[in-house]
């Protein structure tokens, strides 16, 4: 009977299959959106730990010193954990992915008509790509061949953050008790700082 509702439908009206296609690129902003809620939630619960003031963090996440407070608010009964360690050559999986992320959109930018790794780049920034291990193996290939395609123009630094990541990804050695997201976004921007001096 549904199937016959669809496939009878009044002229001008939208299908099940468009009305599906529309809706799914609205559930994919809705749903990046709520994962970078979430990752600025836990980006700010990190700076507390760093000993940043409200006002510091209302001021840099653009938000309202009592939207901040409030976000304190709600892990100050949780567990304290340690700052989370910002140094370049921690060998968690979430901290080398990030940096390889960092590399990729460096490598793009720079390459980004002729860059391999463009579309994955552009996918996981999206959030229609996870770091999966599937998808970083992928990533990482592409970078490989970036990196042989453009070896004369690309300075020395590239070659030999990626060979640090790589190797760090075959054998990783540290769990973190900080979330995710937040080491690989972390992670993500001082490997692009780093590539830019």
């Amino acid at each position: 009977m549904e199937h016959e509702e669809s496939t009878h439908q009044a002229p001008g009206t939208l299908t099940e299959e468009q009305t599906e296609r529309v809706l799914a690129g609205m559930n994919e902003v809705i749903r990046a959106g709520e994962e970078m809620r979430r990752l600025r939630a836990e980006m700010i619960r990190v700076l507390a730990g760093f000993g940043w003031t409200q006002e510091r963090i209302a001021r840099l996440t653009d938000m309202s010193q009592p939207a901040v407070s409030k976000q304190m608010a709600k892990h100050k009964t949780d567990e304290p954990r340690p700052p989370m360690g910002v140094a370049l050559g921690q060998r968690d999986i979430p901290w080398l992915e990030g940096r390889l992320w960092g590399l990729a959109e460096e490598i793009s930018e720079t390459f980004h008509e002729t860059a391999r790794c463009t579309r994955c780049v552009h996918a996981l920034a999206r959030g229609k790509k996870r770091f999966t291990p599937q998808n970083v193996d992928e990533l990482r290939r592409l970078i490989e061949d970036d990196l042989r395609r453009h070896r004369a123009e690309l300075p020395s630094g590239f070659q030999a953050a990626y060979d640090e990541i790589s190797r760090g990804l075959d054998l990783p050695s540290k769990v973190t008790t900080t979330s995710a997201s937040v080491r690989r976004a972390v992670a993500h921007r001082i490997q692009r700082d780093l590539l830019r001096r």
